[in-house]
């Protein structure tokens, strides 16, 4: 029965990253998935603001991830939820944004559930890591998080200038975002960036 479930669920993956991919592969950006209007004020989200500074879009790789909870290591949670991200690389530059919708539970709070030992640079329950995919990875950036109404969806983003070593796990696939919740503390959602 394992072999089914497991069956049916990379069969599913397969179908929603086509599905994403071709619908990045189509549109310049993720802005038809995430509105610029509707990030916080500097968070980097706009690829224009890169493109106005002269840079060419030849020198831009572009990268995304779809969200799935079968990703999630070393145990995947049952879970209605999904969400991609997609990221834009400029030089070292790195603009990440992204959706989820669909959580378990509302997002864990690690201002009142912290890590053991306790990280300060983790102020939000959307991440990025660096590590492969069958093994959970050091935290390397919190995320900006705006949630829906509903607080079981809604965007995220951020802007980062990467290391060596962060530039090298992106290009080796090594580079993920994960989501946590409250019911699932080790991660709702995960998945790693690959080249469009």
């Amino acid at each position: 029965m394992n072999n089914a479930k497991r069956s049916l669920a990379n069969l599913l993956l397969g179908v929603v990253t086509c599905v994403l991919l071709i619908g990045f592969s189509t549109t310049p950006t993720l802005s038809r998935l995430v509105t610029p209007a509707a990030m916080p004020p500097g968070s980097g989200g706009d690829t224009s603001a890169v493109m106005a500074q002269g840079m060419s879009n030849q020198m831009m790789q572009r990268y995304a991830a779809p969200l799935i909870n079968a990703s999630v290591v070393p145990n995947a949670p049952s879970t209605p939820a999904m969400g991609v991200a997609e990221a834009s690389l400029m030089g070292n530059r790195l603009t990440v944004r992204g959706s989820f919708m669909g959580l378990s539970s509302p997002l864990r709070d690690y201002a009142i559930d912290p890590v053991n030992p306790p990280n300060p640079k983790i102020t939000s329950a959307v991440h990025i890591h660096r590590g492969d995919n069958t093994q959970n990875g050091p935290f390397q950036y919190a995320l900006t998080v705006m949630r829906d109404q509903t607080g079981m969806g809604g965007k995220f983003s951020g802007d980062y200038t990467l290391t060596s070593e962060q530039l090298q796990a992106l290009t080796t696939g090594k580079l993920y975002v994960d989501i946590h919740t409250k019911q699932n503390r080790a991660g709702e959602l995960r998945g790693i960036f690959r080249p469009l």
